[in-house]
């Protein structure tokens, strides 16, 4: 490779060490271009003329069926086969077997590597191993460009160059336009080939159990790990230790490769097998392996952390993200996020909505279509991203953003103003909050309070249990940056798909309904009552607003209650300073309690309306479940009906009442909200400016009004109808 000489004598060169090695007659190299052809590159026994000459399409012969599968394809009887094509220009009538492999680099296809002799033979499983091996080193080198100069590799398809749009779904609104860094890259072999198979081998073994031992660990709790759940973990630790995997790790090492190499080569076959399955589960194994494999490149190459360092204009592509994940990277130079899965109700779309970076999810095979350090656009405002844009793109998207930027200082305008509709309703414009730099965001949006704290997240980002001293800590830290602005804090949400490592659940068949929130702070007494004093600790002559999430019946906060009393009168004995003024509450998320609202209400100094749940729970529809997110609509007469139900029933009460959901934040429902009589909004930081926005537009009388009348339709939803209706009022949306 070394010698000099032009880039098709190399690659001749190549073919000919190959067909003398195999002793076969023919040997051929065809490289897929980005037209989705295969070109004959190279070849030793077929006629020389048909070099750069012939093409097959993916679709056409046993080479396109190769490239099409990833897999080998060993025929005795070549011209036999149904997808044999004949192609007159490469004189290869009197060969009959055909041993073709595919160059893989990445799991996709770059190229096909195929050996043919005369003889009626089928090529023996030693032969495939060897043919496999050296795809692999091809593979490699035509990438690098060792093989084959840049100027004829211009348009050979050997990684995703293409311009191309996904369409998702959008997790946290915005447009960024960066670069792509790959969350948990792997670790790239620097050497393919190895010395000593033996100690390879036993390298291997090595790192193998050390990858095991770090995963049973994992799932046993031993240390925290945040992020991945239960179920990952499990599928982790049964893949770890499978028989099949390890048998074929340790069989490309015996084979001559390097330890690194052969993960590499066993992941580029799973890939290529699996990509191609009709079966969703098992293309979503897929992912499951991928982690595996960069698991344990890292563990043999010495390394069991993940560099966090980025650019400054970084868009991070990764499978699925926990908020733990989200926050070891710099939230200054991190513009964008793109999720191949997730959905806008779990913890990293949270976090990302929280720290206003733009993030669309649900991106089908992402990962397979981008490399690092391409030029990506997240549009959160569609839900689509731009793959490599076109000049035009780049442009509209950069207009855009010069659009948002302006919107954000008239926004910025009217943080000091205060928030009244036209006939002189005054609106509370509150934050959802749950990591203490979102306090910095109070001063930036004109936010007059946190409306809910979300205290499980530090939970959810600690390698184990926060003890006491902890909770109080940050709970302090939290009153001192709101000054004299109130704080709700909401006790600990866990449980459904907030699961931490470092806890013993048990699986459930529905955790959305099953043990959490509430019912595990009431199950387990030490938990909530270590919450409630850290918090009652921290408020120390201040006010506290401590509210319950999940309750399902009266008793239930009944019960939450009395551990409040408990703990005030345990430190009252120790005398220790109480807040100055206390306040209990409870989140309406239930639909049991909308039956219940006489008897709870006047028990309770304020309510909040989880608009997030009580949507799901009421139309019994999985909120995280991309396939149930067009079979309701929170702007239709049933919710409406509940959510007017609620603030009937907590004016009549004389209750203070929000809503804190998602909704609070977006113009058209908080229109809505608005018009049913709510004058308390919770919401992320991002929609103050635009909600505000839209208040000091608004007559709430009129729409009040048309807003009843609508609610007795039998339409299933109201979304059309009341866009309509704003329009008509001259609504700022």
């Amino acid at each position: 490779m070394a010698d000099g000489s032009s880039a098709q004598a190399r690659l001749d060169g190549v073919v000919a060490i190959i067909a003398g090695s195999m002793v076969a007659e023919v040997c051929s190299i065809y490289l897929r271009r980005t037209s989705d052809e295969l070109e004959l590159f190279a070849t030793e026994g077929l006629n020389r003329d048909a070099v750069h000459n012939t093409r097959l399409r993916l679709t056409e012969g046993l080479v396109g069926e190769v490239a099409r599968s990833g897999q080998p394809l060993n025929l005795n009887d070549a011209p036999s086969h149904p997808s044999f094509s004949y192609r007159p220009e490469t004189g290869e009538d009197p060969y009959n077997s055909f041993l073709g492999v595919p160059l893989l680099r990445g799991g996709r296809t770059i190229g096909v590597l195929v050996v043919q002799n005369m003889a009626l033979r089928q090529y023996q499983d030693e032969e495939v191993e060897d043919l496999q091996i050296i795809a692999m080193v091809l593979a490699e080198m035509v990438t690098a460009g060792d093989l084959v100069g840049g100027a004829e590799l211009k348009d050979i398809e050997l990684a995703p160059q293409k311009p191309e749009r996904l369409k998702g779904s959008s997790f946290a609104d915005g447009i960024a336009i960066g670069v792509v860094i790959l969350h948990e890259v792997a670790v790239t072999p620097d050497h393919l080939l190895s010395d000593d198979a033996v100690a390879e081998e036993a390298r291997m073994l090595k790192g193998i159990g050390d990858l095991r031992d770090q995963i049973d660990e994992m799932f046993e709790g031993q240390h925290g790990l945040s992020g991945p759940t239960f179920d990952v973990l499990e599928t982790y630790r049964m893949f770890a230790h499978d028989r099949g995997w390890t048998r074929n790790l340790v069989e490309a090492v015996r084979s001559g490769l390097t330890a690194e190499a052969a993960v590499e080569r066993v992941r580029n076959e799973q890939r290529a097998r699996l990509n191609s399955a009709r079966d969703a589960y098992m293309r979503e194994r897929l992912h499951d392996l991928e982690d595996l494999g960069n698991r344990l490149l890292r563990v043999l190459a010495g390394k069991n952390t993940i560099a966090r360092e980025i650019p400054e204009n970084a868009i991070l592509v990764a499978r699925d993200l926990g908020p733990a994940d989200l926050l070891e990277y710099d939230r200054k130079r991190l513009k964008g996020i793109l999720l191949e899965e997730g959905s806008a109700a779990n913890h990293a779309a949270i976090v990302a909505r929280a720290l206003q970076i733009p993030c669309v999810g649900r991106l089908d095979r992402l990962r397979d279509k981008v490399n690092q350090g391409d030029v990506v656009v997240v549009d959160g405002e569609t839900g689509e991203s731009y793959l490599r844009p076109r000049q035009d793109v780049l442009e509209a998207a950069n207009a855009r953003i010069d659009m948002r930027a302006a919107r954000r200082a008239e926004f910025d305008k009217l943080k000091d103003v205060q928030a009244a509709t036209r006939d002189g309703h005054r609106i509370s414009m509150l934050m959802n909050a749950g990591l203490e730099f979102d306090l910095e965001l109070m001063s930036e949006t004109g936010a007059e309070g946190i409306g809910l704290f979300r205290t499980e997240f530090q939970f959810m980002v600690s390698e184990d249990l926060p003890r006491l001293k902890r909770q109080t800590e940050l709970y302090t830290r939290v009153l001192d940056l709101a000054g004299d602005k109130p704080v709700t804090f909401r006790t600990l949400d866990l449980g459904g798909d907030k699961i931490l490592p470092y806890m013993e659940t048990e699986r459930e068949e529905n955790p959305a309904l099953g043990w959490r929130a509430i019912r595990m702070g009431l199950d387990r007494p030490a938990l909530l009552r270590m919450q409630v004093r850290a918090l009652i600790t921290a408020a120390a002559g201040r006010e506290l607003r401590i509210m319950f999430p999940m309750v399902a019946s009266v008793d239930e906060f009944r019960q939450a209650r009395e551990y409040v009393d408990v703990e005030c009168a345990w430190a009252k004995r120790r005398g220790r300073p109480l807040p100055s003024v206390l306040r209990v509450g409870v989140m309406i998320e239930c639909p049991s309690l909308l039956f219940h609202l006489d008897a709870l209400l006047p028990m309770v100094d304020f309510a909040s309306v989880g608009t997030n749940d009580l949507t799901q729970y009421l139309f019994a529809a999985d909120r995280t479940n991309p396939r149930m997110s067009d079979r309701y609509d929170i702007l239709s007469p049933p919710m409406l009906r509940a959510l007017s139900m609620i603030q009937k029933a907590a004016d009549d009460s004389g209750t203070p009442v929000s809503v804190c959901g998602e909704i609070a934040g977006k113009p058209l429902e908080a229109f809505v909200l608005i018009a049913l009589g709510f004058n308390r909004l919770s919401m992320p930081p991002a929609g103050i400016g635009q909600v505000k926005r839209m208040i000091l537009s608004l007559d709430r009388e009129t729409a009040s009004k048309a807003i009843q009348k609508m609610m007795n339709t039998s339409y299933g939803s109201l979304r059309s109808e009341v866009l309509a209706l704003a329009r008509k009022l001259n609504v700022r949306l």
